[in-house]
């Protein structure tokens, strides 16, 4: 025999580590990079295209050149592509044995010096013995049912090198990484091939083991057919005497359900065919499990299941009075679908969105409104849900697969038109499990929601019928995509007033009842409740206000388990006995009015609050200080208001060198708490004229409002908020932009009467109605 085919390799290649895997010459290999392990590839093609694939003796990530074998293999770069992840995609040709005799380079990439081995077998009655017995062992291991590709089947016919034979083999034999390592570093044709001709004789050993075993499972199945046959007659059997088989009892069980349930056409054809695919599988089999709980769902969703409406608007509209207070506009929307679907049977259900702050009964008012209309009630929370399939249900491929949380709760409700309420919708986040947000826009779509498809279900589910709300504390978090799906109405917090009715009416019966005091029911002075609220709750909705009438009634409910004389009656000196010091004081009413120092009025999302803003001067070099966590719209307010104050210095009588080497600091107190918008900007200016001009400002002036560089008042939002914080921290005067006159609609009777409302155009007026003179 001959050498192999000569093949010119350079001295130099480009060298990649294999950890996991070796290279044989004549074998095709795919690869996938990451994008730095791309380089020596890329290289390739300044050394013929070669690159030089060695495995690595051990992991070793600092310094793997010492770690690599000296034998390896040199490839072909046949294939190159980059992916979208940054890697790459390549494909290799083994073409050469080569010896590694020294390194190059290390970085970026590692370039080798090779030696390209020439193998030589000589023309023996042993070599020529071997491969033919070889050829036969390969064609004994095919014959076992060992794949291989059809032309290298033909191949082995024609293959008489040694060398060849021994690679090809190897190939298909599927030793460990080490054992075919040891083959690669055989440079002896003849050595190699014995080593071979010892690992195929092995595997076909193993081969005719495997066929005596197989042989052997062949009959067991046969038997196994046989039992089958056998139940079939004893089945037939019980039925001749009458006794039927549970299994065939639960699908006749399951058929006649199907005819009585009106399912849509397609749903009902879905369904036949898994009932007739659940008849096939055995009952042992964990798909019959699988295939008859996919049964039930489709059998018990209400897909022609409603309830009757409420249409009595006379009624409804009690029935809202009696469990909540105010909300007029929520009570008005909710009668004017009444009043629509009286005179319209068929409609889409709306899609109300409640946002306010916490406690004002976003999620109370959901369950009025069920009983308002007649119709089962349904609240998820979505607060924290990250996973898509929370809404869409998981594919039935997947182990303990379950529809989405719509088409579960609906399932247990029994009707496919009820009040559907998702709390918390601002507060719904994303992961690698997908994005929730996204999921509901279809299901919060009245022209989508009519064919909603579960990925358990796997059919149209019309959701049209459903009556959804949304609840949230703030709409920002939500995406405008699905915020456009929903009618939003604002709930704002509560005056003293209404807290007070509320209390009244609705928060000291469930107290009283809630702590066991209905035998002996104390009576609650309205200078008590008022008390509670103003000294002891600060907030725009009423949570915080049960839970100190709650409080009081513990603490009542403890003296008669002690036997104390039980009281009858809480005043004010008893809520100041039972709750201890007061926790709230009138910022406004507690303090004097100072020279920079003005009240501003901010809106959060737990209602309305007032703020302070403080200025004050130093010695300096013309610097504006800022602090008091102010976000960036706010500090761009700040240095509008200055520049209006020094563009304007004359007109205030402030003289140019209060300016000059002097710094300016303006500070808004609780500067833990971040804050931002430009709605501070009028009380900014204030401050500053204030501070410049050593005129106080009145503290129980309150105001809000864009300062433009011309003085200009522009419009703010938040206005209803922002007036209740005025009321209760006692501000007398609230300056308001004049452009949002038109919001004062929506302000009570009783607070605009309490309040010195003044509407102003330009930052004069204001400065006006704040200092002092």
């Amino acid at each position: 025999m001959s050498d192999m085919p000569p093949f010119s390799i350079p001295d130099v290649v480009p060298a990649y580590p294999l950890r996991d895997m070796v290279v044989f010459p004549q074998m095709v290999i795919t690869l996938y990079l990451k994008p730095r392990e791309s380089i020596p590839f890329e290289e390739a093609v300044h050394y013929d295209n070669l690159v030089l694939a060695v495995k690595l003796r051990e992991e070793q990530h600092d310094n793997m050149v010492p770690a690599l074998h000296d034998v390896g293999t040199v490839c072909r770069v046949s294939q190159f592509s980059r992916q979208a992840d940054g890697g790459a995609k390549v494909q290799l040709e083994g073409v050469s044995r080569v010896l590694l005799k020294s390194f190059v380079q290390q970085t970026p990439f590692i370039l080798a010096r090779v030696e390209q081995v020439r193998e030589f077998a000589e023309k023996t009655v042993v070599s020529e013995t071997l491969v033919q017995s070889l050829n036969a062992l390969l064609k004994i291991a095919l014959s076992h049912g060992r794949p291989l590709p059809e032309d290298v089947i033909k191949m082995l016919d024609y293959i008489d090198n040694p060398a060849r034979l021994s690679d090809l083999v190897t190939l298909y034999l599927n030793l460990p990484i080490d054992e075919q390592q040891q083959l690669l570093e055989t440079l002896d044709p003849l050595d190699r091939l014995k080593k071979v001709y010892i690992q195929l004789t092995d595997e076909v050993q193993k081969l005719q083991v495997r066929g005596e075993v197989q042989a052997e499972v062949t009959r067991r199945v046969g038997k196994t057919q046989k039992e089958y046959i056998l139940r079939e007659q004893m089945k037939q059997i019980q039925e001749e005497l009458g006794e039927e088989d549970p299994r065939v009892s639960e699908i006749n069980e399951l058929r006649k359900k199907m005819g009585e349930v009106k399912m849509p056409p397609d749903v009902a054809e879905v369904a036949e065919r898994e009932l007739r695919r659940l008849e096939r599988i055995n009952s042992a089999s964990p798909e019959y499990t699988v295939s008859r709980t996919y049964l039930d769902y489709l059998l018990g969703m209400p897909w022609q299941v409603s309830t009757q409406d409420n249409n009595d608007i006379i009624q409804a509209e009690q029935v809202l009075n009696e469990d909540h207070y105010d909300l007029d506009k929520v009570k008005e929307r909710i009668l004017e679908y009444l009043a629509v679907r009286t005179l319209k049977e068929k409609m889409k259900g709306p899609i109300l969105c409640f946002v306010g702050p916490p406690g004002v009964g976003k999620t109370s008012l959901g369950k009025s409104i069920a009983r308002t209309l007649g119709r089962k009630f349904i609240r998820i929370s979505l607060g924290g849900m990250r996973d898509e399939a929370e809404i869409r249900g998981h594919r039935r491929t997947y182990i303990g697969a379950l529809p989405g949380r719509i088409i579960q709760e609906i399932f247990r409700s029994g009707s496919n038109n009820p009040v559907f309420m998702l709390d918390e919708v601002d507060k719904i986040g994303m992961d690698f499990r997908g994005d929730p947000a996204s999921a509901l826009l279809e299901v919060l779509d009245p022209e989508q929601n009519f064919s909603f498809t579960d990925h358990y279900l796997d059919v149209p589910f019309d959701l049209s019928n459903v009556m959804f709300i949304t609840t949230a504390n703030i709409l920002d978090p939500i995406p405008a995509p699905l915020k456009d799906r929903m009618e939003v109405i604002s709930l704002s917090g509560y005056t003293d007033d209404e807290k007070l009715n509320i209390a009244t009416r609705f928060l000291v019966p469930r107290e009283i009842e809630e702590n066991g005091l209905t035998a002996t029911p104390p009576e609650f002075q309205e200078g008590a409740i008022r008390k509670v609220i103003r000294e002891y709750t600060r907030e725009a909705g009423v949570r915080n206000l049960q839970r100190s009438i709650g409080s009081v009634c513990r603490k009542l409910a403890k003296e008669i388990t002690q036997k104390k004389p039980a009281r009858t009656t809480v005043t004010q000196e008893v809520v100041d006995e039972l709750l201890g010091a007061r926790k709230f004081f009138d910022e406004v009413a507690a303090e004097k009015d100072r020279v920079g120092v003005v009240t501003g009025l901010a809106w959060t999302e737990t209602g309305g609050d007032i703020i302070f803003v403080e200025a004050t001067r130093m010695g300096g070099k013309r610097e504006l200080l800022l602090t008091g966590s102010l976000g960036e719209v706010m500090r761009e307010s700040a240095k509008a208001a200055l520049s209006f104050v020094r563009a304007n210095a004359a007109e205030f009588d402030i003289q140019e060198k209060q300016f000059e080497d002097s710094d300016i600091h303006i500070h808004v107190p609780a500067g833990s708490i971040p804050k931002d918008g430009p709605s501070a900007g009028v009380t900014m200016v204030t401050a500053l004229v204030s501070l410049m001009t050593r005129k106080p400002a009145r503290r129980d002036v309150a105001m809000t409002g864009e300062i433009s560089l011309t003085g200009r008042v522009l419009p703010i939002g938040g206005v209803k908020e922002k007036i209740l914080a005025a009321r209760r921290a006692g501000v007398k005067k609230v300056v308001l932009p004049e452009r949002n006159r038109v919001d004062m609609e929506d302000i009570p009777a009783d607070v605009k009467e309490k309040l010195n409302l003044v509407f102003v155009e330009d930052v004069r007026e204001a400065i006006k109605s704040a200092l002092k003179t």
